[in-house]
C-alpha cells in the first residue's frame, strides 16, 4: 500500500529517529584474558547456510562478535554504519533507509520493500519496520554487501544482515553476566544472560535488556510555552528465552522466544531550513512512538547417516507500531487557540499538520534446507521458502493525516489490510575442478504478490482500493574461487539480485497502475589474504553494479501535484572498491574498512513532489523543463562517495588477573543526496558524519568496569531528511559499564 501525500509528501509510515547510549552486547569484552592467543581467530560466516571460514567464501563481508560489536559501541542498526563500508542508515525511528552500495531503501512507505535484510537467528524479520530491536546478548553478526539473491532472497538486492544470538549450551555449568550502565541524559540499562544446564540433553538460557533514556530535545510549545507531550524518553525492555533439545548428536532442535516493548517515546524534528540547533525544535502537536513485538523461531538440524543435513527453520512475528507526530516540525498556532478545541490524549491540537497511526503487522516463514557434507570435490544445499506478511491498518480509520482533527474535509484517513505472501526455491552446487580451484552456481525462483483491501476518505470523499499485483523473478550466482595459496584466495563473480514492486493508493485519480521490481545485477572481484603467520587479514574487492528499474517517489507524469510511485526506465549504474583489515600483534589489535564508490543515474525525467507544477512530464521523453527535471547522470541516493572506518586498541598487563584496556573507533559516511532530485535549497544534501567512539575497560578477575563514550566531539548532524523535516543523529553520550560475569 503506498501513500504519498501532497504538499508535504508525507508517506504511509511513521518517520523519525532513535539513538540508543553504548550497552554491553555479550558475556565478555575485549578486555580479553592476560593468556589469550594473540593471532587472529577464524571468522566463520553461515549466510550461505552451512558453516565457513570468511576469508575463503566468495563474499564481502564485515563479521563481528557480540563483544566487538560492544567495544564498538554498536548497539542497534543505526551504528552499522559506522563500522561497515558502504553502508547508511538514515533512520526516522520506527522505520529507517539502510543502504549498502547505495542499494536499499529509498522510500519511506510500507509498500516500497527494504534492499537490506535483516536475520535474527536464521529468520527474516519484519521488512524495514520495528528495526530498532537492540543488539544485546548477541553471538555475532554478519553484515553482507552485494545481492545476496541466492540465500537471500528477493529483499537482499543492497546485501543482508544476520544477526545470531547466544545459544544455551548442553552441558556447561550456571554460567552467564549482568551488567548495569549509568550514563548521562539520565541513562540507566541492566541487561544479562545465564545458561541453564538442565540435563544431559537440553539446557535453557535467559537473556534481557532494558534502558531507561531522557530526551536528547530541548522543545518549545505552542506558542513558545511549555511543551506538554512526550520529548522522546526512552524506555526499552526486551527478554529472550532459548530452548535446545539435542537428545542424540544427529539431532538438534532450538526454539528462541523474544519479546519488546520499545516505548521511543517521540522523533522530534524541524523544518529543513531551520536555522535552530537539531535538538533545539519547537512543536505543538502530540507525539508518540511506540513499538511492541514478539517472534519465535525454530530450528531443527537432522544429520543423516551419509552426512547430508536437514534442515528446518520456522518463524512467527507479531508486532503493533503506534505514533503521532508534528509534521510541520514548527509550534505555530491560529489566533492563539487550539483548531476546534481537538485534543489527541490530552494533548491540544494546535499544528496545520499532524499524523497519527496505530498499525498492526504479522508474518510466518518456514524455510527448509538439505545440505551437502562439506567434504568431497561435490558440495550442494537445496531449499524452498514460504512467507506470509499481513499488515493491518486498524479500524476505525486509524491512519490519519490532516488538520484540522475531526474535520471531514481536510483529513487523509484510512483503513484495511495489506497481505504480501512470497515463496522461493533455491539452491546451489559447488565443484573442485582442481584441488585449489572451485566453480559454484546458484539460483533462486521467487513469486510474490501484494494486494490492497483498503478503504480511505480523502477530504470528505470515499475512496475504495481493492488491487492487486504479482512478480517472479529468477536471480542467481556463478562464481570462480582460486585458493592461490594456503593464505590467498581470489575470486571473481556475477551475481542478481531482485525487489518486488507494490502498489500506489487512489489519491483522487482512479486506480493508478503498480510499480514495478528492481533487478541488480553485481559483478565483483575479491582477493583475501592472511599474512604475519596469522596477525593480519584483509580483503579487497572491487564492483561494478547495474541498477534496473529504481523505485522512486515523483510527481504524478499527468498531474504532478500528487505524488505518485514508479520506476526509472534506464539503469543506473554503481562502481567503486572496498578494503578491510584486522590486525593482531601481541596486545594491540586493530581493524579498518573503506569504500570508494561513484553512482550514475540513467537518463530520467520527472517533477519533485514538493514543488507545484502541472505540467506534464514523460520519465522516458520529457521534455526537460524548470518544473520536468532530467535527472541523467544524478548520483543514486544514499549513496556516499566515501565511507572509512577504524577502531584500535592495546591492552596493558597490570598483574596477573588485571589488565586495562583503552580503544577507539572512528566512522565517517561522506555526504549523500536523500532525493534523486538533489536540491540543497530543498534540505536534499545530508551532510557527512564522522563519529569518534572511545572507552576505558578495567578488568579484574571477573568483574570489568568500563567508562564510555559515543560520538565524543558532539557532531550534530542531519540523520535522516523525510518530508521537508530534518531528524538528528544521537549527539555525545557517555557513562559507566560494570559487568559481573560468573
Amino acid at each position: 500500500m503506498k501513500i504519498r501525500e501532497w504538499c508535504l509528501g508525507t508517506s504511509l509510515v511513521t518517520l523519525g529517529w532513535c539513538g540508543g547510549a553504548a550497552a554491553q552486547t555479550a558475556a565478555t569484552t575485549g578486555s580479553s584474558d592476560n593468556g589469550a592467543n594473540d593471532t587472529l581467530q577464524t571468522v566463520v560466516v553461515t549466510a550461505e547456510r552451512r558453516q565457513q571460514d570468511l576469508q575463503v567464501t566468495p563474499l564481502a563481508a564485515t563479521v563481528l562478535s557480540g563483544a566487538q560489536l560492544a567495544d564498538s559501541g554498536v548497539v542497534s542498526i543505526d551504528s552499522l554504519q559506522f563500522i561497515t563500508p558502504g553502508a547508511t542508515v538514515n533512520n526516522f525511528g520506527q522505520g529507517n533507509d539502510f543502504d549498502i552500495r547505495g542499494v536499499g531503501k529509498g522510500e519511506h512507505n510500507s509498500q516500497t520493500t527494504v534492499g537490506v535484510v535483516t536475520y535474527r537467528d536464521g529468520v527474516a524479520t519484519f521488512p524495514g519496520y520495528y528495526q530498532e530491536e537492540p543488539y544485546y546478548d548477541v553471538a555475532n553478526i554478519e553484515i553482507l554487501r552485494g545481492p545476496q539473491g541466492t540465500f537471500g532472497g528477493q529483499n537482499a538486492t543492497g546485501g543482508a544482515v544476520f544477526v545470531t544470538t547466544v545459544d544455551p549450551r548442553i552441558g556447561g555449568g550456571y554460567e552467564g553476566y549482568v551488567q548495569a550502565q549509568v550514563g548521562n541524559y539520565s541513562d540507566y540499562g541492566f541487561t544479562g544472560g545465564v545458561n541453564l544446564p538442565i540435563s544431559d540433553t537440553f539446557a535453557a538460557r535467559l537473556a534481557f535488556n532494558t534502558e531507561d533514556r531522557n530526551s536528547f530535545y530541548q522543545i518549545a510549545g505552542p506558542n513558545g510555552g511549555p511543551y506538554t507531550g512526550d520529548p522522546g524518553n526512552l524506555r526499552e525492555y526486551s527478554g529472550r528465552l532459548g530452548l535446545l533439545w539435542k537428545p542424540s548428536d544427529a539431532l538438534s532442535v532450538l526454539l528462541k522466544i523474544d519479546a519488546n516493548y520499545l516505548d521511543l517515546g517521540a522523533y522530534p524534528a524541524d523544518p529543513y531550513n531551520a536555522n535552530e540547533d537539531l535538538f533545539h525544535v519547537g512543536a505543538d502537536a502530540p507525539q508518540k512512538a511506540l513499538d511492541r513485538f514478539s517472534r519465535a523461531s525454530l530450528k531443527v538440524d537432522y544429520l543423516l547417516a551419509n552426512g547430508v543435513t536437514l534442515r528446518s527453520i520456522t518463524g512467527y512475528q507479531r508486532a503493533r507500531g503506534e505514533y503521532a507526530g508534528d509534521l510541520d516540525g514548527t509550534n505555530g498556532t491560529l489566533n492563539g487557540a487550539p483548531y476546534n478545541n481537538a485534543s489527541f490524549e490530552g494533548f491540544p491540537y494546535y499544528s496545520p499538520w499532524y499524523f497519527q497511526d496505530q498499525v498492526s503487522e504479522s508474518m510466518w516463514s518456514e524455510e527448509f534446507n538439505i545440505i551437502s557434507p562439506d567434504k568431497g570435490p561435490l558440495t550442494w544445499i537445496f531449499g524452498a521458502f514460504a512467507n506470509d506478511n499481513y499488515n493491518y491498518f486498524l479500524s476505525p480509520y486509524q491512519f490519519i493525516i490532516g488538520v484540522p482533527l475531526g474535520s471531514p474535509f481536510s483529513e487523509y484517513v484510512l483503513q484495511g489490510s495489506n497481505p504480501v505472501p512470497s515463496e522461493a526455491v533455491f539452491g546451489q552446487v559447488g565443484y573442485m575442478l582442481t584441488p585449489t580451484f572451485q566453480v559454484q552456481l546458484g539460483a533462486r525462483y521467487s513469486a510474490s504478490k501484494t494486494s490492497n483491501d483498503v478503504q480511505i476518505i480523502q477530504y470528505g470523499t470515499p475512496l475504495t482500493d481493492n488491487q492487486e499485483a504479482k512478480f517472479v523473478n529468477t536471480s542467481g550466482k556463478l562464481s570462480f574461487n582460486w585458493a592461490l595459496t594456503p593464505n590467498n584466495f581470489l575470486y571473481a563473480f556475477g551475481s542478481t539480485g531482485f525487489r518486488p514492486g507494490g502498489l500506489n493508493v487512489p489519491v483522487g485519480l482512479g486506480t493508478p497502475a503498480a510499480f514495478g521490481a528492481e533487478k541488480l545485477t553485481d559483478y565483483e572481484i575479491g582477493w583475501k589474504t592472511t599474512a604475519f603467520d596469522g596477525h593480519l587479514r584483509t580483503q579487497f574487492d572491487a564492483f561494478y553494479d547495474i541498477y534496473r528499474d529504481f523505485q522512486v517517489t515523483v510527481g504524478y507524469p499527468q498531474i504532478p501535484t500528487f505524488g505518485f510511485e514508479l520506476n526509472n526506465p534506464n539503469a543506473t549504474h554503481l562502481y567503486g572498491f572496498e578494503a578491510q583489515t584486522q590486525a593482531v600483534f601481541g596486545n594491540l589489535s586493530f581493524d579498518a574498512g573503506t569504500t570508494i564508490m561513484h553512482s550514475s543515474l540513467g537518463r530520467f525525467f520527472a517533477t519533485d513532489p514538493r514543488i507545484s507544477s502541472v505540467t506534464a512530464c514523460d520519465p522516458s521523453a520529457g521534455p526537460s523543463s524548470a518544473s520536468c527535471i532530467d535527472l541523467d547522470g544524478k548520483s543514486q541516493t544514499y549513496a556516499p562517495n566515501f565511507t572509512f572506518n577504524f577502531g584500535g586498541e592495546y591492552r596493558f598487563i597490570l598483574a596477573p588477573k588485571d589488565n586495562l584496556t583503552p580503544r577507539i573507533d572512528f566512522g565517517y559516511v561522506a555526504p549523500q543526496w536523500a532525493t534523486l532530485f538533489e536540491n540543497p535549497s530543498l534540505g536534499d544534501r545530508l551532510s557527512g558524519r564522522g563519529i569518534l567512539n572511545a572507552q576505558l575497560a578495567w578488568k579484574h578477575n571477573n568483574i570489568v568496569s568500563t567508562i564510555y563514550g559515543t560520538n565524543l566531539r558532539d557532531q550534530h548532524y542531519e540523520g535522516a531528511l523525510n518530508s521537508g523535516l530534518r531528524f538528528a543523529g544521537p549527539p555525545r553520550q557517555f557513562g559507566v559499564r560494570f559487568l559481573l560475569a560468573f
